[in-house]
């Protein structure tokens, strides 16, 4: 039997990132959707019941995932209801607000016997792909940096709530969230976090630019954002004591799925030869530089995993208490900014 799907929101994150995947695997149906604008549900999901509240969608026993789509500052309310029902649960990334609100809903999630995951997509991106695959390899020796820059030209404020004064607004619960869970995926806690972060926009209320450093054992980890980069350096900056890996560009499945296309068409997930990384290391004692093919990105994966999980007990796709951790990171980056020291991870 397929997977009736019950989503609770239809902004950009529901209509692009979710319905589209849903909808590409047959082990799913989207049974209702919560929005507030049903012509554009309808638009994109004509056969798929359209309401306004979220405990009509809650009570509806047919529906066995919930998806929360909302805005950041009311994902742990609506998925802490739906546990309560009984209902699966997919928040979408951030996870929460705050660590202590991400430990109530794993407890609860728990106790009532039903999985939780969290939409930490970009794990899927076709240049995290590639960077995890060079470093499994160990192609670029032992590590000493790794940075990544997702930067942005938007200068000026948009009027959305992710852009206004409010919990979990602004970006480094938004793109932070990203380049965080990333790096713990990849190397676990650091020891240590610094952090500065500002409002650097004109006219912003919420943080649009930040620059954290993890520390470990034997290598730094940098993660920065800004909205005022005109011209982008790198995305990936990886060094390490036998060789270095750059990465130009985005992952392409984002503006893809906005373009309509789906997971199996010609190109999903796949980078123009203009965006291959460049790779310089040591083999076999001689140097050699060139292009490194991007791995085909495959946001798919997330929900194809979530099946699996739901009809034959494999592990969901991301562990909540992974994407509890990336939250807790991002307390540790505000503290260390509001007082300029470096905080010890406990």
């Amino acid at each position: 039997m397929t997977i009736q799907v019950g989503i609770i929101g239809y902004g950009l994150s529901g209509s692009t990132f979710h319905a589209p995947l849903l909808t590409s695997i047959p082990d799913y149906q989207i049974h209702t959707v919560v929005s507030s604008n049903p012509d554009k549900v309808k638009k994109d999901l004509p056969h798929t019941k359209v309401i306004s509240h979220v405990e009509e969608l809650l009570q509806d026993d047919e529906i066995e995932v919930v998806i929360v789509t909302s805005p950041n500052a009311t994902h742990y309310e609506y998925a802490k209801r739906a546990i309560e029902f009984g209902k699966h649960v997919v928040v979408e990334k951030p996870f929460t607000v705050t660590s202590e609100e991400a430990d109530i809903l794993i407890r609860l999630a728990r106790e009532k016997g039903v999985l939780l995951t969290v939409y930490h997509n970009r794990r899927w991106d076709n240049d995290f792909l590639t960077v995890r695959n060079l470093l499994e390899t160990k192609a670029l020796g032992n590590l000493s940096v790794y940075q990544v820059h997702f930067n942005r030209y938007r200068p000026k404020v948009q009027h959305r709530w992710k852009e206004q004064e409010g919990p979990g607004a602004g970006e480094l619960y938004n793109l932070g969230s990203h380049l965080i869970d990333q790096a713990l995926f990849l190397f676990g806690k650091p020891k240590t976090v610094w952090a500065d972060m500002r409002a650097e926009r004109e006219g912003s209320e919420v943080v649009d630019y930040f620059h954290i450093v993890f520390s470990y054992e034997k290598h730094r980890v940098i993660l920065h954002s800004g909205s005022l980069v005109r011209q982008a350096g790198p995305k990936f900056e990886l060094h390490g004591d036998k060789g270095s890996f750059l990465k130009y560009g985005q992952d392409p499945q984002e503006s893809q799925l906005k373009q309509g296309m789906h997971p199996g068409d010609i190109g999903w997930g796949e980078d123009q030869p203009d965006q291959y990384g460049e790779l310089a290391t040591e083999l076999s004692g001689l140097a050699v530089q060139g292009e490194i093919e991007t791995l085909p990105g495959r946001y798919q994966a997330f929900y194809q995993g979530l099946a699996e999980a739901i009809r034959e007990g494999a592990a969901v796709p991301v562990k909540p208490e992974d994407a509890r951790d990336t939250i807790r990171m991002i307390e540790y980056a505000m503290e260390s900014h509001r007082t300029g020291a470096t905080i010890t991870v406990t």
